[in-house]
């Protein structure tokens, strides 16, 4: 192989990242923890991308993590913002700021899968444009993104939990207009399996 056909091959390179979205305490780092585990099992290598500046634990390896960046309590601290507030500013703050993310994935290299489990603020993929500019971005970079919706299966015991949980889906799903997954995160816990049915 040529070094032209290799340099054209790698110019071609897609990348492939999953954004892990939904609501806060959905199990959105539980799923990425699992996935990542999974991936191991397979002798697949998977990263897992922290955006979520609010975040304080993992269950998985970090591969980049936007608190090196900015962090809730900093945004919070020195603009005198509340949790939503500070966490729209993080966002719009990466965004300003996407080289960053761009050096963190150029990092972990062209050949991987990558997860980056989101922030849980309902308002950043619905009608904070930040998200949309995110994933514009990884397109830009040659990333093809598909987005997993972690949806609590709580959500299914009562009806109108249900349709506010559906729409919600459908409100991240139009907006961030990519390839989607809803998935009921935390089955194990309901108190009986005919909630699914």
């Amino acid at each position: 192989v040529t070094s032209a056909a290799r340099s054209a091959a790698d110019a071609t390179m897609v990348r492939v990242a999953l954004m892990v979205v939904g609501p806060a305490g959905s199990g959105k780092s539980t799923f990425c923890e699992l996935m990542h585990a999974h991936g191991e099992t397979l002798r697949r290598r998977l990263h897992v991308v922290n955006l979520d500046p609010a975040a304080e634990h993992f269950g998985y390896p970090v591969s980049a993590d936007i608190r090196e960046l900015i962090t809730l309590e900093d945004a919070m601290s020195e603009l005198n913002l509340g949790p939503n507030g500070g966490l729209i500013y993080c966002m719009e703050h990466l965004v300003d700021n996407m080289q960053w993310l761009n050096d963190e994935l150029d990092e972990i290299g062209d050949d991987e899968y990558v997860l980056l489990d989101c922030p849980g603020q309902i308002e950043l993929y619905s009608h904070v444009p930040a998200m949309q500019q995110v994933v514009a971005e990884l397109q830009r970079s040659n990333f093809r993104v598909a987005a997993a919706y972690m949806l609590d299966s709580q959500f299914v015991a009562d009806a109108s939990k249900f349709i506010s949980g559906v729409l919600c889906c459908l409100s991240a799903m139009t907006s961030l207009e990519l390839p989607h997954i809803n998935v009921l995160s935390k089955c194990d816990l309901l108190p009986s399996r005919r909630a699914l049915d």
